[in-house]
């Protein structure tokens, strides 16, 4: 999902309380494994391309996300979608692409047989053509026709492995509003057709939702207690949620299927209320807990425990690593380039099973940031996120600020990060900081794009 926070699932404290309740995905989490350390990179695509290469931005090359027909950078990478095509498995992408339009980093050309969705980003296609934010702009036809004429593409398409995208409808607000409901129906029938014979298959849906601005369809369209767009969008993404569930529920294959529901990132606080929840500091845009702990909802009937809560770390990028084992093809991985993905198999399916992942590693764009170890959260720079002079501060709209000698945050204690304590907890500050050391010869010995910015650390 696009945007949705930490706390907005009931599952996760929010629900109900936050003016949307979730009864499906709550029933997943029941049924499945909830991680309530979860974790993305600051935002959409970023993330989006981790988990596609196993491989932290700093690697991949994509540090923020492409607007207005920047190109993206999935060119030479080997994705997970190909290394499954490979392995016999439909591969087939549905909604939010965002990892470039550029035709090498496109779907179709990265490993999915299909793709039906828009290339770009929510708001790149409407929020120009609301009046409401952008009155300069709709009343001016000399600006209308600017934006009309920049280098992106403002429809959604339809794609088929190695063929070039076709337009199916430029995405006008209307059109939108009804985007996530035609793409679930999309991937139900994707889910309905795969029953019918044996190929394995691999089915990555993301929707719309609940990027600004939200402008839900009309069957959710204050359906929500809160009465609120976003809230209403969560309701409807919810109801997805449920009809993907019950195609897999009544097509037979729902307890040979993985499923995993997460967010790209933190709330976009910029575009507060229109914006998620998240009980944690700072948003989307920054390596503060708010910014990058994410919903993390694991479900496998009769082979993932149900009830399960684990505080064990998961990076979405250990996807990579985790779907090939599953896959029973782990030999796959490419051993030519540093992969940061960790195998989580065991960590998902024993009962009582423990994360495989003792470090968690934090970059914004090209600074090395923050690693977490068990509780201990040591942060070496990161975003403000006390500005005055900005309306709405988020992680976007900050400054970076250097520690010269760290600081230390213990989550247990102190989850929103407002009280280090380091000058307390001095005996793990050498370890830390060896496996800071560690992690950054990494891109020394492979190359990286672009090269990293490494603060200095306390001698």
């Amino acid at each position: 999902m696009d945007d949705v926070g930490w706390g907005d699932f009931g599952c996760y404290g929010g629900g109900a309380m936050a003016g949307a309740p979730t009864p499906n995905i709550d029933r997943l989490a029941r049924d499945g494994l909830v991680l309530t350390s979860c974790y993305s990179e600051p935002s959409c695509t970023p993330s989006r391309a981790s988990i596609m290469t196993g491989r932290l931005p700093m690697r991949h090359g994509l540090l923020i996300p492409p607007m207005y027909g920047m190109p993206g950078g999935l060119e030479g990478e080997v994705t997970l979608a190909q290394l499954l095509n490979d392995a016999g498995y439909a591969t087939q992408a549905v909604g939010k692409w965002h990892m470039g339009e550029n035709i090498e980093s496109q779907p179709q050309n990265v490993g999915f047989d299909d793709f039906y969705g828009f290339l770009s980003v929510s708001d790149m296609y409407t929020e120009w053509r609301d009046p409401y934010f952008f009155p300069e702009v709709v009343y001016s036809e000399e600006r209308s026709d600017w934006i009309r004429n920049e280098p992106f593409n403002k429809c959604f398409v339809h794609a088929t492995k190695g063929e070039e995208a076709e337009n199916v409808e430029e995405v006008t607000i209307p059109v939108l509003s009804t985007l996530d409901d035609k793409w679930a129906e999309y991937s139900t029938d994707f889910i309905n057709r795969m029953a019918e014979g044996d190929q394995p298959w691999f089915l990555y849906h993301c929707t719309r939702g609940a990027h600004f601005d939200n402008y839900p369809h009309e069957r959710f369209r204050g359906s929500s207690p809160a009465k609120h767009p976003y809230k209403d969008t969560i309701i409807e993404l919810d109801d997805i949620v449920g009809r993907l569930t019950r195609a897999l529920e009544e097509s037979g294959q729902l307890e040979h299927t993985l499923v995993f529901i997460s967010s790209d990132n933190g709330p976009e606080m910029e575009t507060w209320p229109d914006a998620a929840y998240t009980p944690f500091r700072c948003a989307k845009g920054s390596t503060w807990e708010g910014g990058v702990r994410v919903p993390g909802i694991f479900s496998w009937p009769g082979t993932i425990e149900p009830g399960r809560v684990s505080d064990g770390i998961f990076a979405q990028l250990d996807l990579f690593a985790t779907i090939l084992g599953l896959a029973g093809v782990p030999d796959l991985i490419p051993d030519d380039r540093y992969i940061d993905a960790v195998d989580q198999t065991s960590f998902l399916v024993a009962p009582d099973g423990e994360s495989n992942r003792k470090f968690h590693f934090y970059w914004l764009t090209s600074n090395f940031s923050a690693v977490r170890v068990g509780e201990y959260k040591y942060m070496l720079s990161s975003i403000s996120d006390d500005e005055r002079d900005v309306v709405n501060p988020g992680g976007f709209t900050g400054v970076m600020q250097q520690y010269p000698y760290g600081r230390l945050f213990n989550l247990y204690l102190d989850p929103k990060e407002t009280h280090s304590y380091l000058i307390r907890k001095l005996v793990y500050i050498d370890l830390i900081q060896r496996a800071v050391g560690d992690h950054l010869r990494t891109f020394r010995e492979y190359a990286s794009r672009p090269p990293p910015t490494q603060p200095r650390q306390q001698g």
